[in-house]
């Protein structure tokens, strides 16, 4: 689950310093966890870096780790980072003060369980710069005050593989006004925490190192499946190596070695081969049968949008054909209007234009008999 660095450290008492350095003793970590996303916006950070590196001015890139801290102060873990802008060159170093406090408030907005942890640099090197910038992140006032300040150092050479170290500080100093340019680094144990699909996702990215286009294809959830049994058979057979080469008095026995190992056979359930089986049958079952239900739901779903589609599209036909009809009826209607204006104008011209002369009244008929 997670890899801690082996090499031994040398735990040493912070030194008490005045009351007027605002520091503490009783505070110091014992242990930093760092998270995953963390290292990977570090990295991102120092590839998208705008000034090289010159023989007067520092390639390095800081920025300030944010996390939680346990209640005693003696873990804590490194859950994001943020860059901040600073300049470096052999006479003095710059930090964007306000830009610093303003992400800090805004990240803390966005998690308010989350604090400062310290600060982190792309340089391995400890110098008197680093002393100030460390002393700038353990302040009062800016920094993780009465906690000391992480100082992580992560290795970006190319062609390297990165490297991690996490640091403390204490003042040494005789006087308040060196004390805020020199401070004593003390190296604490830390480790990357990953869970399982954390896992998954950092041996995808470390397999595209391999290709020349430095790209790898998302694999399926069968690929991953498949991978992971291949993996787990792989340590079983270095387990069982390891175990006979012990029983054969070929290597040397590690009794924590062995009782971790019986612990974990230990959790492991006793089940029959043959009902381990069944179960994985009957749950290649299931898995289909929920498959052949999510695709007849989604294939109802898309027929009756279809047809919901065809509906409305005939809807909107039918209506432009009775518009044009009832234009067409209207239209021919105020043409036999207009023909009979014409007609009752040219009966009224004849009227006006010539007399007609008048008739003989005609005698009445007889009735018949």
């Amino acid at each position: 689950m997670a890899t801690v660095d082996s090499s031994s450290f040398l735990h040493l008492a912070r030194p008490l310093a005045p009351s007027s350095f605002n520091f503490h003793n009783n505070h110091a970590p014992l242990s930093v966890n760092i998270q995953p996303q963390a290292i990977l916006s570090i990295l991102d950070h120092a590839v998208r870096r705008d000034t090289p590196a010159t023989p007067t001015t520092s390639s390095r890139v800081i920025g300030a780790l944010i996390g939680t801290r346990s209640e005693d102060g003696s873990e804590v873990s490194v859950v994001s980072s943020f860059a901040i802008p600073h300049t470096e060159n052999e006479d003095q170093v710059e930090v964007d003060v306000e830009y610093q406090k303003n992400m800090l408030s805004l990240h803390l907005k966005a998690n308010p369980r989350e604090t400062l942890l310290g600060w982190y640099t792309t340089s391995p090197e400890l110098n008197s710069f680093s002393a100030l910038i460390q002393n700038f992140f353990a302040s009062p006032e800016t920094g993780t005050f009465p906690h000391p300040a992480v100082h992580l150092t992560v290795s970006t050479e190319p062609g390297t593989d990165v490297q991690l170290r996490a640091y403390i500080s204490s003042p040494v100093a005789v006087s308040p006004e060196r004390a805020a340019e020199s401070c004593l680094f003390i190296q604490v144990p830390h480790k990357l925490a990953y869970n399982d699909a954390e896992r998954s996702a950092l041996d995808l990215i470390s397999s595209a190192k391999d290709d020349e286009t430095r790209t790898v294809p998302v694999s399926s959830d069968v690929e991953s499946l498949a991978r992971s049994i291949e993996n787990t058979i792989g340590l079983l057979d270095r387990v069982s190596e390891f175990v006979s080469a012990i029983i054969d008095e070929e290597q040397e026995p590690n009794n924590a070695l062995g009782q971790y190992l019986m612990g974990a056979l230990a959790l492991a359930p006793k089940v029959d081969p043959v009902q381990i089986e069944a179960d994985f049958n009957n749950h290649i079952q299931d898995v289909l049968m929920v498959s052949y239900l999510a695709n007849s739901i989604r294939t109802q779903i898309d027929l009756s949008q279809r047809l919901a589609t065809a509906v409305l599209s005939n809807d909107d036909g039918g209506a432009k054909d009775g518009e044009k009809g009832e234009r067409g009826e209207r239209g021919e209607r105020g043409e036999r209007g207009r023909r009979g204006g014409g007609r009752g104008g040219r009966g009224g011209g004849r009227g006006g234009g010539q007399q007609r002369e008048p008739r003989e009244p005609r005698e009445p008929r007889e009735p018949a008999e």
